[in-house]
């Protein structure tokens, strides 16, 4: 295997080139000594003919792996292109259960029911098949039913035995499983101790029984946030009755961290649908449009605000601060929210300390309040604004900057116990209303001393 090659529009450039001409000898020398995950790159950046060519030519144990590395939109396109005969052969055979269910769960009915007639091996059939009942957010649909289990009754000899066999189904053995009769989970085995201990011990003499699980029900990013709190390569998956069914590797966990950051980051700017940036313009208008309406509204009802206090005479010089009461409120609200949006996402914030929350919350604004509303109030008088106007302004800002803190804690930490995802907090929703109600207040104080 060569070094790492740059995919950059050049080398893909090339390789369309080489398409077009039909050099399959070049073509295949070059498949051949690339990384899976850059052919994966290459074909996205490819016209869809083309990448149905390229993808072609890859031999059929690496086609199955970079068919899982490519992008939802353009694995449907080459899927769409292949027989359920190819499927069963050449695509799921050469996948691990949870990829494979993966792969078989993007098909129409007809034709996931059709693949699943066609897989020879009966056993693997039914796991796949039980596969796609979990829903895609849940342990159940991260699992593999892939992995290594031995009996607490068995000795160390029959041990080994027993895992030569398992071990040819599985491509990664991260942990040994021991169970009981009835399939029970009940710790797990160190393959070290399993090496150097007598050949007559049973198992049930050298387990580890301090061992972490999920039901399969369980929620994606709870996995993630326990594999991660542990520092776990893999995490065993249990049904109601604590049987073992399955297990998750550290590699399906950083797709659903990717995928939750992305997801959390498009909220946040105001994108209301999952988006990629290869999709049609209406798509990516129907994602954005909503919060933009949103932001429009908010608008309104500012320049609103804005009308029903009277700007007239000496108060005029009010409205040259307006962007900077505006702008200060928006900022402190979507930092509040970003640090307990990041605390809910990472478990480090409980909804049980909601209230010490909000109280330190308003601490941190309290004293962020004084700090800018001296500076600014010094600004101000300093730029020869009248003593009045400085202290209106200081005054003002005072009091949204703390309203803002407050506001941008409560709001996320209000959608999490509604289980609504509080990512909604830090993008223009929490902006707007800021907007609004900081506008409303400095007006108000404006109107009690000027």
């Amino acid at each position: 295997m060569s070094d790492r090659i740059a995919i950059n529009s050049s080398y893909v450039e090339q390789i369309a080139s080489l398409i077009e001409v039909n050099n399959f000898t070049e073509l295949n020398l070059i498949i051949a000594d690339l990384h899976i995950a850059d052919i994966a790159e290459i074909i996205e950046d490819l016209s869809i003919e083309n990448a149905h060519f390229l993808f072609n030519l890859i031999e059929e144990e690496r086609s199955a792996s970079v068919l899982v590395e490519l992008e939802d939109d353009t694995r449907e396109e080459i899927l769409s292109d292949l027989t359920a005969k190819e499927i069963a052969d050449g695509v799921i055979d050469n996948l691990e259960s949870d990829d494979a269910a993966d792969v078989i769960g993007e098909l129409s009915e007809n034709k996931k029911e059709e693949v699943l007639a066609l897989i020879e091996d009966i056993e693997r059939a039914s796991d796949i098949s039980d596969l796609l009942t979990y829903a895609d957010d849940t342990a159940g649909g991260l699992m593999a039913k892939e992995l290594i289990k031995v009996n607490e009754n068995w000795t160390t000899i029959q041990c080994l035995k027993e895992m030569r066999k398992q071990a040819e189904e599985v491509k990664e053995v991260y942990t040994i499983y021991v169970v009981d009769d009835k399939d029970k989970l009940l710790g797990i085995l160190s393959l070290r101790k399993l090496l150097l201990i007598e050949r007559d011990t049973a198992i049930k003499d050298i387990i580890y029984t301090e061992i972490i699980s999920v039901k399969a029900t369980e929620d994606d990013e709870h996995v993630a946030n326990i594999m991660s709190k542990y520092d776990l390569i893999a995490l065993p998956v249990v049904d109601d009755l604590n049987r073992l069914i399955g297990r998750i590797t550290i590699d399906d966990v950083m797709d659903v961290v990717k995928e939750e950051a992305e997801k959390d980051y498009q909220m946040a700017s105001g994108i209301s649908e999952d988006v990629e940036s290869s999709d049609t313009a209406w798509e990516l208008t129907r994602a954005r449009l909503p919060w933009l309406l949103i932001g429009m509204i908010g608008g309104l009802l500012g320049a609103k605000v804005i009308g029903i206090f009277d700007l007239s005479g000496d108060n005029f010089e009010l409205a040259f601060f307006i962007p900077l009461i505006a702008a200060m409120g928006g900022n402190v609200g979507v930092q509040s929210a970003a640090i307990v949006v990041q605390g809910l996402a990472n478990d480090s914030l409980k909804m049980e300390n909601i209230f010490q929350k909000l109280v330190k919350e308003l601490g941190v604004g309290l004293l962020n309040g004084i700090i800018c509303s001296i500076i600014i109030l010094g600004a101000a008088f300093s730029l020869g604004y009248s003593l009045a106007l400085s202290l209106t302004v200081s005054i003002s800002l005072f009091a949204v900057i703390v309203f803002a803190a407050v506001f941008g804690t409560f709001i996320p930490l209000t959608l999490e116990k509604y289980n609504i995802d509080p990512a909604l907090a830090t993008g223009p929703f929490i902006t707007t209303v800021n907007d609004v109600l900081g506008l409303f207040i400095y007006f108000m104080i404006g109107q009690a001393i000027l």
